[in-house]
């Protein structure tokens, strides 16, 4: 992207103060939580646990492949003043937005219902509680934090809470060996061991999700910098990628703390760990009780935050139907957090294995994944959209050709999941 480029220049990039950093810094922060959610854990554990360091370098490549495309999302919302969901409204056929933004509400169902699970798991490693009830605790705690508050506020408890979910691997750190020497091979050298590959399709497609997409879009239009003049959007594109790479950057060492502590504590003691509950319970033996509890505590973190963002983005995607941005006192905002919460929930209520449902989630993002990331590249490089912000030829190349591999890998992951589970 030449334009992203080109405000890495010494001229161009911007010069963050404290006040700056602390004014500018938060969108991005809520779209890392979607990658830091429960579905990463339980694939950078099985990844760090089946091959030590080895494949650090996908959390490494997905990383810089989110970035382009969750700058492009912001580049939509700060360039015209509307979301992913309100420019397909807007610009697409009837038909097909309908289609489109059904099957993104649909992704924003499947995630809330593996986030809400992922906390629910973790009150069951602390207190012992049965799943349901943990379920629906999560969701009312969920449903008062969204309704109750605006924005602003809203952002700085999801900076608390990924605060809660980094010191909490850097404890987890601090009680074990790394070998940074194959720590940092790993983050740069791609290694493909025997039969790693649905592991690194499942760490990548845990990484790029479509809530994300429709949420960062929402959440940096809400400013509607657009608004005041030309030098002020392009102030704040500038902005917006400071603000996107320390996101993502904060992503990506919480991802890869995740697989370090599984390396040097599983794969060194040759224990190969398949799900959550099992990666909880065999650290207390191995590092005691403080740990395990770290890890549930930084687990129920995780599930909260991710299910607030979940309910945000289904809530913008819902508003943006009736061509509307989102808002808490709006009906049609309300609807789609209430519809993407209640919907998980009560999935999770009939589900016989919880492990089952996670994989139907993985299945249903697979899907729907392709409509988003293509759909976004085609507003954003079109010049009824965006104007003179459009996508260049470049900066379009680049951008399909991430969303061509990104979509691929989450296809090939899919059919690799149809194949172990006979589905």
């Amino acid at each position: 992207m030449m334009r992203f480029l080109k405000n890495f220049s010494r001229n161009e990039f911007p010069k963050l103060g404290a006040l700056d950093i602390l004014k500018y810094i938060g969108p991005g922060l809520l779209v890392t939580v979607g990658f830091i959610d429960p579905g990463n854990w339980a694939s950078n554990v099985a990844a760090g646990s089946q091959f030590g360091y080895r494949l650090l370098w996908i959390v490494t490549l997905s990383t810089v492949m989110l970035i382009f495309l969750q700058h492009n999302a912001a580049h939509l919302g700060i360039a015209t003043g509307r979301c992913l969901s309100e420019a397909a409204t807007e610009h697409f056929r009837p038909w097909v937005s309908r289609l489109f933004l059904a099957s993104a509400m649909g992704a924003a169902v499947s995630t809330a219902l593996a986030e809400i699970l992922g906390a629910a798991i973790g009150l069951n490693m602390l207190f012992g509680l049965p799943l349901i009830p943990g379920a629906v605790i999560t969701t009312a705690v969920v449903v008062y934090l969204l309704l109750s508050n605006n924005y602003r506020r809203i952002e700085k408890y999801i900076i608390g809470f990924v605060a809660v979910i980094g010191l909490s691997f850097i404890f987890e750190l601090s009680l074990v060996h790394i070998s940074w020497s194959e720590a940092a091979r790993g983050w740069l050298v791609p290694s493909f061991p025997p039969s790693s590959v649905p592991i690194i399709m499942s760490v990548l497609g845990a990484v790029v999700m479509p809530h994300n997409l429709y949420l960062h879009s929402e959440i940096i239009q809400s400013r509607q910098w657009n608004k005041e003049s030309e030098s002020m959007i392009a102030r704040q594109l500038k902005y917006e990628m400071t603000d996107t790479i320390f996101a993502m950057a904060v992503g990506w060492a919480i991802n890869s703390a995740m697989i370090l502590v599984a390396a040097s504590v599983f794969h060194q003691n040759g224990v190969t760990v398949t799900d959550l509950p099992q990666a909880q319970s065999t650290l207390q033996p191995l590092l005691g009780n403080a740990a395990s509890t770290v890890f549930a505590v930084a687990l129920v973190f995780a599930g909260l935050s991710s299910s607030i963002t979940a309910a945000m983005a289904g809530g913008s995607i819902f508003a943006g139907i009736f061509g509307e941005p989102f808002n808490v006192s709006d009906r049609h905002t309300r609807a789609g957090i209430l519809t993407t919460l209640t919907g998980g929930l009560v999935i999770i209520f009939f589900l016989g294995n919880p492990f089952v449902g996670l994989i139907w989630s993985q299945i249903v993002l697979s899907i729907q994944l392709p409509w988003t990331v293509f759909g976004l590249v085609a507003l954003t490089s079109s010049v009824a959209v965006m104007g003179k912000y459009r996508n260049g030829r470049f900066d379009r190349m680049l951008l399909i050709a991430i969303a061509t591999i990104v979509s691929a890998l989450n296809l090939l992951l899919l059919l690799d999941i149809f194949n172990i589970f006979k589905i």
